[in-house]
Parts: C-alpha cells; structure tokens; sequence
C-alpha cells in the first residue's frame, strides 16, 4: 500500500486515465511520508564531485586520516621570491658576499692570493667582455666617434667631450681627496684611484638605454675610455695620486701589467668570438650568464684583498666606515653635477641649440657614462701597486661601496627622468621608447635586467 501511495505521490496518473479519485486516509498518507523519509536516511549519500585545479602554490593537501599533507609546491613556493631577488641583485650580493666571507674567514682568501687568483679573475672579467662584445656595437660606436671624444660634428669643435671628461677632466677631483684626513688613511687614496679610473664596462650603457638615452654614444665612451684608460691611468696615477702622497709609482711597469691584464685578455675574448660562429651565438643566448660569471670574479677579488687585510680592517672603528662610504656617495653626486654643468658649458659656446650636446639623448648618455667609474680597472691598478699606495684592502673597500652607490644613483635618474616622460626620437644607434602601439618596447627591461649583474 505504502509503495502503491508512493508511486501515486511521486509520478502522478494523467487525470483522463481515472474516473475518480478515491480518498486517501490520512494515517496512510503520513505512514507513507515517514517510511519516505526513513529511506532516505538509510540510504547510502551519493559523493558530490567538484571539479578544482592542483596548482604548486597550494600549500598543504587533505590526507586519508585527516592530516595536513604538505604539498611540493609549499617548499618551493618561498624559494621563487628569493631566487629572484639574487638574480636582480647579482652584482652586490657578489660584492657585499666576498667582503664578508673576507673578514668571516680570511685563511682561503689568502690561499687563494697566494696563488695569484685575482689576476686570472682580472683576466676573466676582460675575456668576458671581450666575448660579449658585439661587431655592430663596434660600428655603432665608430659612428660616434667624433661626438664620443671631442663632439666634432659638422666642423665644429666642442670644448670637452665624454672621454675628455674621463680620463683628463674627473681625475682632477683626486687631489681634492687626499685633502681630507682619515685613519686609515688608505680610505681615502683608494677614493682618489677610483677617480683616475674610466667608466664603467657595461652599467653604464644600460642605464643610458633606461633612461632614454643615446646608447651608442654611451657605447662609444665606454669602449674607447677603456682603451685608451689602459694608457693613461698610471701617468695619472702617477701625476695627481703618488706626486701627492710623496711617493713615486713604477708608471712602466704599471702601464705593461695593465696591457696583459686588461688588454690582451678583451683582444683573445674578442677573436675567439668571431674566429667560431658557434662560440657567438652561445654567448648571445647566455649573455645573464656570462654577465653573472664576470660578477663572481669580479666578487673574487674583494674577497682575496679583504682576506689578506682582515687584521687592518678589524681595528677600524665603524664611525671611519661610515664617512667613508659617505664619501663615496657625494663623489658620485659632485661628478653628476660637474658633467651636467660641463654639458650645458660646451652646448653654450658650440652652436647652442644646433649643438650635438643640446640633444637630450646625448646629454642623457653623456650625463650617465662620464660620471661613473669602473672596479675592475681599479682593483687591476691596485693589484699591480704591491702595496705602493697602501695595503690593497683598505684601498678597496670604499670603492666597491662607491661602486654599489653609483648604480643606486643611476637607477634613480633614470626613474626620475622616466617620471618626467620618456623621449621619444628615431635617430640611429638610438633607443627608440615606443613602438607604433605606444607600449613600452622590451629592451628597457632587458637593459635593467642586464644592469643588476654587470659592472
């Protein structure tokens, strides 16, 4: 009866198929609504299945016994902010890394000075160079040329231009250095070294790119300040550096260990690029990595000079640290404001507004490479002193906070002037910001990637 009732409630008959209705008690009626009901307890739930994505940033899983599973996902997922993190920050984490270590344990450091491991990190960071050296950044570069050296374009002679700026201008800001008085007194003539240096080898190129600039003038600077720096870094060494501290620098000697140091290892990287075509276009693909390679060596030589001066360095009070860096950090801003100044003096007196300085692009580059120094010509140029202007890690240490600072600096001007709004010009060997749908093209990106790990 309760099944008849229940087949009657749930599928009920069309009304033409029965004549009457028959009345329903209602004890039957409810009998059949509670063993309705009952059946439906007793009955087995059938699983609701939800579709759900697994991804490896789930942090943990549902185990059989109720326990909290933790997923593959959760070890890694704290690893991937850090790996990024020390790919941005390459190059000071290789620097800041090797004074550490310096000073935390300093006898591998002197195994390794023993055996003369910074001239084959020196060799190193210039065979890479010469290696990542493009032959179309060469032609770019020849093509400024004459606005890279003395801004001759069209027949007219600029004053200075960006090497004169390097190599005979900023060396000048030695002697006002040593003017200050500072225990150790190294501090202080390794600040005075580092002005004599020319620019940087790569970082300064990118950040002409990120701020809009004109990079192969900035190229430009950079190849033949490098050069013809090998040349005239001893003789100003010897000029502002040694003449001042009364002592004497062997100026020969010096100029020959910087020719087979630096010279002939960026000639050997360079013909080895272009002698095997394979040999081009791996270092091309792996350029992050060849950047990265030149950071580890150039790591290697703080690590070698701080372990050899670990006991010096000790007895230095922090207070004398600090001023230190600090003066490095005005360093950079003095010799921001001096090209800027020179800029606006040269663009004054060749031509005004038709100079070639009065474009914003090579003003940018001009701005940006001359201002900066290089640590890898200057631990080369300490290296080869053998203790003549000091011990070599009291010299070095403030530069390489100098370095770290000019970059820092660098990436600011180049957001501010970002912030201002980028230029936009098509001129050759130029950036050019937008493409035909006004985004932002990627080299911008490439170039701020490539600076975090180049020096």
């Amino acid at each position: 009866m309760a099944a008849t009732l229940h087949s009657l409630i749930l599928r009920p008959p069309h009304p033409k198929t029965i004549p009457h209705l028959t009345r329903i008690p209602s004890n039957a009626v409810r009998f059949c609504i509670s063993s309705h009901k009952c059946s439906l307890l007793l009955r087995k739930p059938r699983p609701v299945f939800k579709p759900f994505l697994i991804t490896a940033a789930q942090n943990s899983a549902q185990g059989d016994d109720g326990s909290q599973v933790s997923s593959p996902g959760k070890s890694l997922s704290w690893a991937k902010p850090l790996l990024s993190f020390v790919a941005d920050n390459f190059l000071p984490i290789a620097l800041l890394s090797g004074v550490a270590f310096g000073l935390a344990n300093p006898s591998l450091g002197c195994l390794a000075d023993r055996y003369s491991l910074s001239k084959v990190s020196t060799c190193g960071i210039f065979m890479i160079s010469g290696l990542m050296l493009r032959s179309e950044e060469i032609g770019a570069a020849a093509e400024a040329w004459p606005v890279g050296i003395f801004g001759l374009k069209q027949e007219r002679s600029i004053l200075m231009g960006g090497v004169g700026s390097i190599l005979l201008l900023t060396p000048f800001f030695s002697r006002f250095i040593l003017q200050f008085q500072l225990q150790p007194q190294e501090f202080v003539t390794g600040l005075a070294i580092f002005c004599c240096m020319p620019t940087t080898l790569s970082s300064g190129v990118a950040l002409t790119q990120l701020a809009g600039g004109n990079s192969a003038l900035a190229l430009a600077m950079t190849v033949i300040s490098n050069l013809l720096g090998i040349l005239t870094v001893p003789f100003s060494i010897s000029k502002f550096i040694a003449d001042g501290v009364g002592v004497s620098v062997p100026t020969k000697q010096l100029l020959q260990s910087l020719v087979v140091t630096l010279l002939i290892p960026l000639i050997l990287g360079k013909v080895l690029r272009e002698s095997f075509k394979g040999v081009a276009d791996f270092v091309d693909k792996n350029r992050k990595l060849f950047s990265m390679i030149s950071a580890i060596f150039l790591g290697l030589v703080p690590w070698m000079q701080v372990s050899r001066s670990r006991s010096l360095l000790l007895m230095v009070k922090p207070a004398v640290f600090l001023v230190a860096i600090g003066m490095g950090m005005l360093l950079h801003l003095v010799l921001l404001a001096f090209n800027a100044l020179l800029i606006q003096s040269v663009a004054a007196v060749s031509g005004g507004s038709k100079s070639p300085f009065a474009k914003t692009q090579n003003a940018i580059a001009f701005l940006l490479v001359a201002s900066q120094k290089t640590l890898p010509v200057m631990v080369a140029v300490v290296e080869q002193l053998h203790g003549t202007l000091g011990e070599s890690g009291l010299l070095v240490l403030p530069c390489v906070a100098a370095h770290l600072n000019q970059d820092n600096y660098g990436f600011f001007l180049c957001e501010y002037m970002a912030w201002k709004g980028p230029p936009k010009f098509e001129s050759k060997g130029s950036l050019k910001h937008e493409n035909k749908d006004g985004l932002l093209m990627d080299r911008n990106a490439e170039a701020h990637e490539h600076c975090s790990v180049t020096c």
